[in-house]
């Protein structure tokens, strides 16, 4: 009987470790999706965001191991950069300067990212491929703005027609529109037309303001942006109250009817205060008397 007991008990660990072993084998799967950049006809870059399921719910996966390459991964002269994916599960390079050539070589290009195997997650790959265009801006003295995208053909910039594209005022925590209107499409000259509508709208010091044109996730061309300064915004004066007495002022500047309302409170309190011990204080001779 104890030896049929212990050949389940053993029974039991080999398929508790056999259990172990296929789970620790079994990996995620990584899923990539990679992006291409072009910000103001200047800097360039690709950036790809990593994403897993896990519990039944996708999630940013951040640490992972990532290499950039253009046209192709299989040699490492078209490696164009190495970075860890942050705790948003993304990562970039920006285009370096060593890739003019490989660039240069052809209107269309394609990016390569491969996400590193590691203990959770095999070898990934994702690419992009994206048509080279660029975006120009320009203003009118009746503030309308007027942006052009121009797709390269062989040597030739032609303009593109039947795209989104999106006319805005940069601010401290996003885009606003220049006026109702969210998104343009180009005619056939490549060419969205924007009336200006924001002229109560602060600027800098001397009432400068950002124009910024964007194409955003474009299947063909990616994302670009291109900005313009125009002197359309109200001046802004930033007014110091620091040494000044008000209401959210520093220690010792609130207003004075402020501080006359506080001391007339304290004193009121301490008065009552005073006045029921002054009333204790006689209660008690008047016991005293009464014995």
């Amino acid at each position: 009987m104890k030896k049929h007991n212990q050949l389940y008990i053993l029974i039991a660990l080999l398929s508790c470790l056999s259990f172990n072993a296929r789970a620790q084998a079994t990996k995620n799967d990584l899923v990539l999706n990679l992006s291409y950049y072009n910000n103001n006809n200047q800097s360039q870059y690709v950036m790809v965001h990593a994403k897993s399921k896990i519990d039944g719910k996708f999630q940013q996966i951040p640490g992972i191991d990532v290499r950039f390459y253009i046209t192709s991964d299989s040699s490492s002269a078209n490696l164009l950069g190495k970075a860890i994916t942050n705790e948003k599960g993304e990562a970039f390079v920006l285009i370096p300067p060593s890739a003019k050539d490989e660039w240069n070589k052809s209107a269309n290009q394609s990016f390569i990212a491969v996400a590193q195997a590691s203990k959770l997650y095999d070898e990934t790959k994702t690419n992009v491929d994206i048509v080279k265009a660029k975006l120009q801006i320009d203003t009118s003295a009746d503030k309308v703005i007027t942006a052009k995208l121009l797709a390269l053909n062989d040597t030739v910039w032609l303009p593109v027609t039947g795209v989104d594209v999106k006319v805005a005022v940069k601010r401290l925590d996003g885009n606003l529109n220049v006026n109702e209107t969210e998104t343009y499409t180009t005619d056939s000259t490549g060419t969205v037309t924007a009336e200006y509508k924001r002229d109560s709208l602060p600027g800098d010091a001397k009432g400068i303001l950002t124009l910024i044109a964007t194409i955003e996730d474009n299947d063909v061309y990616g994302n670009l942006t291109v900005e313009k300064a125009v002197p359309w915004g109200a001046t802004f004066q930033n007014t110091s109250v620091f040494d000044k007495r008000t209401l959210f002022a520093r220690r010792g500047h609130s207003p004075i009817w402020l501080e006359l309302m506080a001391y007339s409170i304290i004193l009121a309190v301490w008065l009552v205060i005073f006045y029921l011990i002054m009333q204790f204080i006689k209660i008690k001779k008047l016991g005293r008397l009464a014995d």
